[in-house]
């Protein structure tokens, strides 16, 4: 499907105004691209698997909009050249012009090849499928997943945190529960490494057609995986779904304020002595993080570190 795109040249101090305003109007798909570097605020409330380098922050911004075909071009663009002027009225927003251009939905997706390569975690080859083995390579098992709009290469810091709790914990056929599961690429891991069955979750409906390729991508046996698409917190039926006490190993890279609440359902699903790892928690909801896993009956058993991110290994 194709897009029309639309590229607001303005700065950092303007930029957050402009993409509300465009919000308002509203468009498609706003994006602020800056060379601001990421702070730990922000952080904590996101993940980005793939961050490039950046050249120096100059103040300079654009806001990306765009539209469907079908949409009414020049009445959008009236609406946003008066909401620049608007802006203007009381804040420097650069130059404000609006650059066209013409994009595929595909082009979004196909933008990352050039920041996603192979790579290793300890001995696990991490592969793009357009890429080749890399000459040499040497590796215990090999995963091929591309970059899509589900979440999970394995480049952040939070999945490697928690692709080597797993593998500290987790021992030859067991039963794996990988909530949040986005790409699938904890659960293919799991799998790959001797679990004899994995059982995902995710709110996200298009995270179903992401696990389908990468586990048909990886030659992954359908008979040892199943995944649901529910809210794995507030849904009954996903909690029935999922079940209780099936799980030797539990697996949960998400956000602080995701795994807070869902540390008691977990503690539901796994079984007496089976292992709760968390990642994607920021350093300083560690305390949180850990008061809520204890709370809800775990023993906290490790802490891993990376960078400014923490994972949590806890044990029922």
């Amino acid at each position: 499907m194709k897009y029309r795109e639309y590229t607001i040249i303005t700065n950092t101090d303007a930029e957050d105004l402009v993409a509300d305003m465009l919000n308002e109007i509203p468009v498609n798909g706003v994006e602020i691209i800056d060379n601001t570097p990421i702070s730990a605020e922000d952080k904590a409330k996101m993940f980005i698997d793939i961050e490039p380098t950046l050249p120096e922050d100059d103040g300079s911004a654009s806001v990306r909009f765009y539209l469907d075909m079908q949409d009414d071009e020049a009445a959008i663009l009236e609406k946003v050249k008066a909401g620049l002027d608007d802006i203007r009225d009381f804040l420097d927003i650069g130059t404000g012009e609006i650059i066209k251009g013409e994009t595929d939905e595909e082009d979004w997706i196909n933008n990352w090849k050039k920041y996603f390569k192979s790579f290793y975690l300890d001995d696990i080859l991490m592969k793009p499928s357009w890429e080749e083995i890399p000459e040499g390579a040497q590796y215990k098992v090999m995963v091929e997943i591309d970059p899509k709009t589900s979440f999970g290469t394995g480049h952040h810091e939070t999945t490697q945190l928690c692709i080597r709790g797993l593998r500290k914990y987790m021992v030859e056929g067991d039963h794996v529960l990988d909530l949040g599961t986005g790409s699938g690429i904890l659960s293919i891991i799991a799998l790959k490494l001797g679990a004899a069955y994995a059982y995902g979750t995710d709110i996200d409906p298009i995270c179903s057609e992401a696990i389908d390729e990468n586990m048909d991508r990886n030659h992954i046996d359908k008979a040892t995986y199943d995944y649901v698409i529910g809210d794995f917190i507030s849904d009954k039926a996903i909690q029935e779904k999922v079940g209780v006490d099936k799980y030797d190993i539990c697996l949960a890279n998400i956000l602080s304020d995701v795994i807070i609440p869902m540390a008691p359902y977990a503690y539901r699903a796994i079984k007496k002595g089976g292992y709760f790892v968390t990642s994607g928690i920021i350093d300083f909801k560690e305390e949180p993080v850990k008061s809520a896993l204890t709370e809800a009956g775990f023993e906290i058993i490790d802490t891993l570190y990376m960078g400014e991110w923490v994972g949590v290994i806890c044990r029922k």
